[in-house]
């Protein structure tokens, strides 16, 4: 069981480790949000082409035309 901490050190204890955080500059969130969003944009090209290619290659298998 753990022991009881009194809210105050608690707090306190917040605080400190929350001094602690180093947050990222405005260039790193600028440069790691583009290269996130060009990685979306390539994941979203490839399944697009991935789900036509399947769709292509199920519509030939069937012989179903559309």
């Amino acid at each position: 069981m753990a022991s009881k901490t009194n809210p105050m050190t608690f707090f306190r204890q917040v605080r400190s480790e929350a001094s602690k955080i180093t947050w990222p500059s405005r260039r790193e969130t600028t440069i790691s949000t583009a290269m996130v969003l060009v990685m979306v944009v390539f994941a979203a090209l490839f399944f697009f082409a991935a789900d036509q290619l399947i769709g292509w290659l199920i519509r030939l298998v069937l012989n179903v035309s559309v």
